[in-house]
């Protein structure tokens, strides 16, 4: 069995090793019209020793913003701003995909402006507060009712996906994850209490599974599906979510997707690793995993290495790790020693806790 510091292919694309950086919002794209900025360019070359960078989550269109300084890629100054940040992550000899979040109704009227409303698929509102100002002190208000997306809305939801899709390769991308996890957009149609239709996108779990499958035919026929990926996390209860039967769900989902994809992330919640082993089995393309076996496991770490030994998984994806630790995958193959995060740091700010992590003392030359 190959180990996570062996090289695989992906889509055609050599990895340097299996050892994946999970998309991370970090809520600092402060450039004009949140763009990225030359701090994001250098955080995320600091950290191109990963097989794959998997970018922070950034907003097919407008109306998909969930947050405050969430970078978008759906106009021009936001493409030609992510192209440093590719270039630099390609220089130092790292790939990167960007990966596409579109909120849905996780998000408010406050925070979009222009007289946006959330959209959804159907007039449910998200659990929960989000935040609406970008200064402090933070203000905050409830997720409002969202506005059901009409068929017609949801066709051209699928076509802003697209576009920003081939946004994201004319700014250097290798390619693109679609974030179906997490309560957001994708999550919220698979999800029978956020979504309540009664028709061909709802009632039943072949139509509440459409609008994702189509969505990834109308992105593969936009950029290839071999640069495609799709991120999905069964059981997630964020922002009031809730799936019946996710067995099924997931099972039915995960059979009908096409087999040409770039490859499958699972972000597994706690308590269901038997459902995450069922689809590692079921999917035969790349599986790539953010392990989180019990609800004690914490952020994934070094102990998760050994799901690659044993096959669980193909790559795997760290996140928090990889916040503090540059150089996570040096640390890795030398079983440590590991930065702790500062939480504090996590979301806007500068560069403190953001690109001052240190690296490791590199080795100095014999004198003989």
């Amino acid at each position: 069995m190959p180990t996570a510091f062996d090289p695989i292919d992906l889509g055609g694309m050599t990895l340097s090793n299996r050892i994946a950086m999970a998309p991370l919002t970090r809520r600092r794209a402060y450039g004009e019209g949140l763009s990225a900025t030359p701090l994001m360019a250098e955080y995320y070359s600091q950290r191109a020793s990963a097989g794959l960078i998997i970018a922070e989550a950034l907003q097919p269109s407008r109306i998909g913003q969930g947050y405050t300084d969430t970078p978008g890629l759906h106009d021009e100054r936001q493409v030609q701003s992510w192209r440093p940040v590719t270039d630099a992550v390609h220089a130092a000899g790292g790939r990167i995909y960007a990966q596409l979040m579109h909120a849905g109704r996780s998000s408010h009227p406050d925070l979009l402006g222009d007289g946006l409303h959330p959209v959804a698929p159907s007039g449910v509102a998200a659990a929960g507060v989000v935040r609406i100002s970008g200064t402090e002190p933070a203000v905050r208000k409830p997720y409002p009712v969202p506005t059901e997306l009409a068929v017609a809305d949801i066709g051209r939801t699928i076509a802003d996906f697209a576009d920003a899709a081939d946004n994201a390769i004319r700014a250097g991308f290798d390619g693109v994850e679609l974030h179906g996890a997490y309560g957001y957009l994708i999550q919220q149609f698979l999800s029978d209490n956020a979504n309540r239709r009664d028709d061909r996108y709802g009632k039943t779990i072949d139509g509440r599974i459409r609008f994702v499958l189509e969505l990834i035919d109308a992105v593969a026929d936009r950029i290839g599906p071999r640069r495609l990926a799709l991120r999905i996390s069964p059981g997630c209860t964020a922002f009031g979510i809730r799936e019946s039967d996710i067995d099924t769900l997931y099972t039915s989902l995960v059979g009908r997707l096409r087999n040409d994809l770039s490859y499958l992330h699972v972000f597994e919640f706690p308590g269901h690793r038997a459902l995450t082993q069922k689809l590692r089995t079921l999917w035969a393309g790349t599986f790539m995993l953010n392990p989180h076996e019990t609800g004690d496991s914490g952020p994934a770490g070094p102990d998760d290495l050994s799901l690659i030994n044993d096959g669980s998984a193909d790559i795997l994806a760290f996140g928090t790790l990889f916040i503090a630790n540059p150089d996570l995958v040096a640390r890795l193959r030398a079983g440590g020693p590991f930065t702790p995060a500062n939480p504090t740091t996590f979301y806007r700010g500068d560069h403190r806790g953001y690109t001052d992590y240190p690296t490791l003392p590199q080795p100095t030359a014999s004198n003989h």
